[in-house]
């Protein structure tokens, strides 16, 4: 394994997100609401440049709601660029195929230095 400095934290505040070259693979490092994550910058799709994408929210419906639509996840999404497939950046989830899954990097914070090992 080897770990990656990303950036000072400081300069990587909640809501942003960056594209970064651990080695020959292309990484996505998201801060959401505080919390750090890392995933590949492939879309499982069409292998296009995921983390690229906008990190927006997501329209649901629930029973809670009466069934109506509503805008959730604000700052958990990020959309692919290039056919608009939606993944949760927490998960790495696909949120169109459940069963479709990013793999997630350790990301890690010290000395105000954010790092992903890979």
């Amino acid at each position: 394994m080897a770990t990656y400095v990303v950036g000072p934290a400081a300069e990587f505040p909640a809501g942003t997100h960056r594209v970064i070259t651990a080695g020959r693979v292309e990484i996505g490092v998201f801060n959401v609401n505080g919390t750090f994550y890392a995933m590949p910058n492939v879309c499982t799709h069409q292998f296009g440049p995921l983390c690229e994408g906008t990190v927006d929210g997501t329209m649901t419906a629930s029973a809670a709601t009466g069934w109506r639509y509503e805008w959730t996840r604000d700052g958990e999404i990020v959309t692919c660029p290039w056919h608009g497939l939606e993944f949760d950046i927490t998960t790495g989830r696909c949120l169109a195929a459940a069963k479709v899954r990013l793999r997630h990097y350790l990301v890690t914070v010290e000395d105000g230095l954010v790092t992903v090992t890979v």
